[in-house]
């Protein structure tokens, strides 16, 4: 019986869901509804929160009719919407529904607040509200939201809250709105709404609006004639008789007329409401913790903001950049501002989703990096808009060029504010530092200046942007307060602003997965005898363990000094030693398949690399590399066998895959991100996800984004390729992303709802902003240990950082004014000293410079001499280039299976390597249609006054200038001999 009942309930639940979800108050009926789990309930209000309470309270009927139902559910249920205002939606479940015309008047009303949305907004929200709960059209709890919203949020925030909450009540709440309208003072919206202007006048003649040819949606909420009480012989008025009924009544009765033809409410269920009406773009409303911090910023002091990731910091900004310029506007001043950031995706996002949205109807925005395709140049993207996005390096070349006295420059002169985005990186070298000892040095000259009563230069108003600081690797709190004051002497901040989130705090659910090692590792045990064999062959002998961080750096020191003596057979065993450590490390990460592919991808590339395309130049193969290529074709195939057993798999993937598995089945949305140590395993781990099908069956849509960066042997991932990947991940197409330390910071993704850091812990900063990743609510972080990363150990040393951060942080906030500018006076006079110290030495270096021809060039493959400094020629500061014609006959050409377009001059075309051995030299790069040669420095050894540079990995390491490539003079010579060819040519 109880079985059965529960079904007739079940059903007139499922028969009115529609309108449940209409009626329904979502925060206020969980409160009441004790049977369902306070993680599921956290779970609906968030969904109340991201896509608005009818999609909410759809969730919470399924919640409701989820099986098992326990003794009393319907009950439970039926009081809760009692107790919590939603009694329209109670009579529905106590089969007590209004009959169908009641209904349809009701609904007619509904339809009516909605359109008028746009104006009723312009309330005195306060006096309504207070009118509305006494009239109990709204409850007690109903009223405290909206006066929270209208404190928070606005006036027209607070009245949308209002007219989304009246109108879920009784059918009634229309005719008693309306009088409080009328009573509050609120005449035209009375009339608007269909009151009389005679309303005091029994048995006058009502007249009411007719929808029947007015326009809907936006259109109607512009239409002034349609609203317009005087114009009587308006074709959108019709004359109404009231035959002497009394006054409220007719009101609500009138309703049905006005909206007669109005379209149904919206299909999808959404809050129509809160849909045609959501924030506006151009009002930037800030939470109190937000306003705090703002407040020195708005009267024009240098600040640094430091807030939680997730917290609305370039929101603040936002505000700030629209006060700043309406100031500057008020006052008859020009206003420019530059917000600068580190990396290239958040030019995009900061111009898309922030400054232009509430900017562009005041103000002209405009977004430039290095991958843009703006024709114009900086300085005059810089003249024609008020607002800048662009990445620091743009900015400091620009200022770099117009310190030289170029034309195309731009001054600190010509803005008036600038915003740094993670601005804990403004120190040692770093692009931000480079900008802001530029103010530092204008600023202490602003001093003599003055002092001479010489006009100064106007320098622009600072703004620091960061969730986190850092403590610059201190152990004592005496230099954590050291370095926060640095960041704050770098950015001549006056004050650095924090606040607590209060109810706004997140918090996380934070877990660490440890993994025991191996009890077999037979794969792992293939690779360490095929080190030790080499070993053995090269005399080298090991003093820490194989495939660990020391023997890493050992393997590479033993290359570089091989490489300076000479030593070819040591050399190239060290490069294959370090593959192989690369791929014992690989196995403890990902799977044993993934190191073998990589191990043997080397191999083949190393064998290709020993012949020609033409196959008519024989490349010389040692015996050490003979032998190496037969140790590994030897240990080929039991490799691949163990990599194939998955009995052998590393413990840490097992973690990870339970770790996927039970976030995407215990939530309803789950998205998140796995950050991972190098661009390899971002990759495999990439694959390995879409390829096993138990992923694939609970949803999981993985992708990876990597860094853009060329110093890694694995392909890039271009800016258009990282964009693409991020707005997948934004739109829910991709809901697991798997990524390198490229997404750490400054991507707002606020769907994500749980982080992984997957065998990476690097300092403090980093891992507050990958926790800051989780945006959503509920969000969950998980470290999961792998195999020689002592990620657990780093993790608790980086937490006990952040917590002497926070109180390095107070101790400075406590500082009296008059010492915190001492301090940081004291820290920008030593900062300026030792930019000139480094200048004078810079200078000092130059002198000393080589002459070219003192230095010379060899294989690092063969020890063959290649060519001498005075063979070189650098293009556009930046390319070091050989087009002699001795040394075109000592290197082969081979193809380039990884070309990217590049929007220069400049295309590479192919790689050039040793004739004699098949080291790779450089490429071939296409400069305005020649041919160039361009050498990498890491290729080769290099020796300069007969010593050799055991280390050289970089141009900028060579205290050697280099002539500059003459285009003309080549371009001559290129054309001369073709047309010697075809003179040739035609005589034979």
């Amino acid at each position: 019986m109880a079985s059965d009942d529960d079904d007739v309930k079940e059903r007139l639940i499922e028969d009115f869901r529609p309108r449940l979800k209409e009626h329904i108050k979502v925060e206020q009926v969980l409160d009441y509804m004790h049977s369902i789990e306070n993680e599921q309930k956290e779970q609906i209000r968030q969904k109340a929160r991201n896509d608005g309470n009818p999609a909410a309270a759809d969730v919470l009927v399924s919640a409701v009719l989820k099986k098992p139902h326990s003794p009393g559910w319907f009950r439970e249920f039926v009081d809760a919407l009692l107790h919590s205002g939603c009694e329209y939606a109670a009579d529905y479940m106590q089969v007590n529904p209004p009959t169908p015309e009641v209904e349809a008047e009701n609904d007619n009303c509904v339809q009516l607040i909605r359109l008028l949305c746009p104006s009723l907004v312009d309330m005195k929200t306060e006096e309504v509200c207070e009118h509305c709960t006494s009239a109990c059209l709204i409850t007690e709890d109903d009223s405290d939201i909206i006066r929270t919203a209208t404190t928070n949020r606005g006036r027209r925030d607070g009245a949308r809250e209002l007219l989304g909450r009246i109108v879920k009540g009784r059918p009634g709440w229309f005719s008693t709105f309306l009088n409080i309208l009328r009573e509050t003072g609120h005449q035209y919206l009375y009339e608007l709404t269909g009151g009389s202007p005679d309303c005091d006048k029994q048995g006058s003649d009502e007249k009411l609006p007719s929808v029947k040819d007015e326009p809907t949606g936006d259109e109607a909420a512009t239409d002034e004639s349609a609203a317009a009480p005087e114009s009587s012989d308006s074709p959108q008025l019709i004359e109404i008789n009231i035959n002497e009924e009394p006054q409220d009544a007719d009101l609500y009765q009138g309703a049905s007329q006005l909206l007669s033809n109005l379209e149904p409410s919206q299909p999808d269920g959404t809050d129509s409401v809160a849909a045609a009406t959501g924030p506006e773009k151009d009002d930037i409303v800030l939470r109190n913790y937000q306003m705090d911090v703002a407040r020195p910023a708005l009267e024009g002091k240098n600040i640094i903001i430091c807030l939680p990731t997730g917290s609305g910091k370039t929101r603040v900004a936002v505000y700030i950049t629209k006060k700043h310029l309406d100031c500057r506007r008020a006052e008859k001043r020009p206003g420019k501002v530059v917000v600068l950031v580190n990396k290239v995706p958040l030019v995009e996002q900061h111009y898309s989703t922030e400054f232009l949205p509430f900017l562009k109807h005041t103000y002209k925005v405009e977004r430039v990096s290095g991958d843009c395709q703006l024709k114009i140049s900086f300085t005059e993207i810089v003249k024609k808009n008020d607002v800048i996005i662009c990445t620091a390096q743009i900015l400091e070349n620009y200022l770099e060029r117009s310190n030289k006295g170029e034309d195309e420059g731009v001054d600190l002169s010509d803005l008036t504010l600038i915003i740094i985005d993670e601005c804990h990186h403004t120190q040692k070298g770093g692009v931000y530092n480079h900008i802001m000892m530029r103010y530092l040095k204008q600023k202490d000259k602003n001093k003599r200046l003055k002092k001479e009563q010489k006009e100064p230069m106007p320098l622009p108003q600072i703004l620091g942007l960061t969730a986190s600081p850092g403590v610059g690797g201190a152990t004592k709190m005496e230099k954590a307060e050291e370095h926060i004051l640095r960041i704050c002497a770098n950015l001549d901040a006056s004050r650095i602003m924090t606040r607590s989130l209060g109810t706004y705090t997140k918090e996380q659910r934070k877990r660490t997965e440890t993994v025991e090692d191996r009890k077999e590792d037979p794969f792992g045990d293939v690779i360490k005898k095929i080190m030790n064999a080499i070993h053995a062959h090269a005399q080298l002998s090991p003093t820490c363990d194989l495939g660990s961080q020391n023997y890493e750096q050992w393997v590479v020191q033993k290359e570089r000094n091989a490489a300076t003596m000479e030593d070819q057979k040591v050399r190239v065993c060290a490069e294959h030693l370090r593959q192989y450590s690369e791929g014992l490390n690989l196995s403890n990460t990902i799977r044993m398949c993934d190191a073998f592919n990589f191990l043997n991808k080397y191999h083949e590339e190393e064998i290709k690399r020993k012949t020609t395309p033409d196959e008519e130049h024989k490349i010389q193969i040692t015996a050490t590399e003979r032998f190496l290529f037969n140790l590994f074709k030897d240990n080929k195939e039991e490799l691949q066998r163990l990599a194939e057993n998955p009995e052998y798999e590393n413990g840490s993937l097992s973690k990870l895959r339970s770790k996927i598995l039970q976030e995407f089945s215990t939530r309803e949305e789950a998205r998140g991100i796995i950050f991972t140590k190098t661009r390899r395993s971002a990759i495999a781990l990439s694959q390995w996800i879409q390829e096993n099908p138990k992923f694939a069956d609970i949803g999981v849509k993985a992708s990876y984004v990597i860094g853009g960066g060329d110093q890694s042997v694995v392909k890039p991932m271009t800016s258009a390729e990282q964009r693409d990947v991020l707005a997948k991940f934004h739109n829910g197409e991709v809901n697991l992303l798997i990524a390198t330390t490229v997404a750490e910071e400054g991507l707002d993704i606020p769907a994500c709802n749980f982080v992984i850091r997957y065998g990476l812990v690097t300092n403090e900063i980093a891992m507050t902003q990958a926790q800051g990743r989780g945006r959503a609510e509920d969000s969950s972080y998980t470290l999961v240990d792998v195999k020689n990363s002592g990620v657990a150990e780093k993790e608790c040393v980086n937490e006990y950082r952040l917590k002497m951060m926070d109180k390095a942080i107070e101790k400075i906030r406590a500082l009296k004014q008059a010492d915190y500018d001492k301090r940081i006076l004291e820290f920008q006079i030593q900062a300026i000293m030792e930019e000139r110290v480094r200048m004078v030495k810079k200078k000092q270096k130059g002198i000393k410079t080589e002459h070219p021809s003192n230095v010379k060039f060899s294989c690092r493959g063969c020890s063959k001499h290649v060519c001498s400094g005075e063979d070189i020629e650098i293009i556009e500061n930046m390319h070091r280039v050989n087009v002699t014609t001795q040394f075109s006959n000592l290197f082969i050409q081979t193809e380039n299976t990884s070309l990217q377009e590049r929007l220069l001059d400049y295309e590479t075309n192919g790689f050039i390597a040793c004739k004699d051995c098949g080291q790779r030299w450089g490429s071939m790069m296409l400069y305005r249609g020649i041919d160039c040669p361009c050498l990498h420095v890491k290729n080769f050894v290099v020796t300069v006054n007969g010593k050799k540079i055991s280390k050289c990995t970089k141009w900028s390491e060579l205290p050697v200038k280099f002539s500059d490539f003459d285009y003309a003079e080549h371009a001559s010579q290129v054309t001369q001999a073709s047309d010697d060819e075809e003179t040739e040519s035609m005589t034979s």
